[in-house]
């Protein structure tokens, strides 16, 4: 089981969130953000912050760090994502949501969410789920082997799903999040787009726009 910071903004949670931090990063990076988003009148929320496992990054030289996957290659942006990494973590976050079922959070009220790399593993994981979660959310990220996750996806229903991207981001250029953006909503899935003037990062207006659209499927 991953190791994960937890709050919760009450007694007897409702929902959970599951946010995924990106490369490099720690669940210790995006904890703060939960008190940040947090609305007068939402029900009692479980917010984790799950911690990725440390392994060499090929990009980085092989240095050891938090990363869901392995990325070899900045080139290709499908092909960037290492696929046996993905279905790791994938099957690491999955033992998270099962155990948020026994705590007595069901799939059905239950968001994923990630930055940069854990966006990555929240849509691929989250668009081929037999049993759809309550919504799905994607920042700064992209996303991989996009033919294979479309092949595999879970086509039944509509799945709230929360993107946004910073328009000068160096890392994950804004054209591969639009495409992302497209790709899910080829599924016929409702997504709620944002384009910030920012880099690779999180802005206080994008964490607004968050707390609106987590409002929203609380029915606040």
């Amino acid at each position: 089981m991953l190791d994960a910071v937890e709050f919760e903004t009450g007694p007897n949670p409702e929902w959970t969130v599951i946010l995924l931090h990106g490369l490099g990063d720690s669940g210790d990076g995006w904890a703060p953000v939960a008190p940040h988003i947090v609305r007068p009148g939402w029900p009692s929320v479980r917010f984790l912050f799950p911690h990725a496992p440390v392994q060499p990054v090929t990009i980085n030289g092989g240095m050891k760090m938090r990363s869901w996957y392995d990325i070899v290659d900045l080139g290709d942006i499908d092909r960037r994502a290492d696929e046996a990494g993905l279905a790791e973590s994938a099957k690491a976050v999955e033992a998270l949501i099962a155990r948020e079922a026994e705590r007595g959070i069901p799939a059905s009220r239950l968001i994923l969410a990630g930055f940069s790399q854990g966006g990555a593993v929240t849509l691929t994981l989250g668009l081929r789920r037999a049993e759809p979660l309550a919504g799905l959310v994607a920042m700064s990220t992209y996303l991989p082997m996009a033919k294979k996750v479309l092949d595999e996806a879970n086509r039944d229903g509509t799945l709230p799903v929360f993107m946004a991207h910073g328009l000068h981001d160096p890392m994950v250029p804004h054209p591969a999040g639009l495409q992302a953006a497209e790709h899910v909503r080829s599924l016929g899935h409702d997504v709620e787009w944002h384009s910030y003037p920012m880099q690779h990062e999180a802005c206080a207006e994008e964490l607004d726009a968050l707390g609106a659209w987590l409002s929203a499927r609380f029915g606040v």
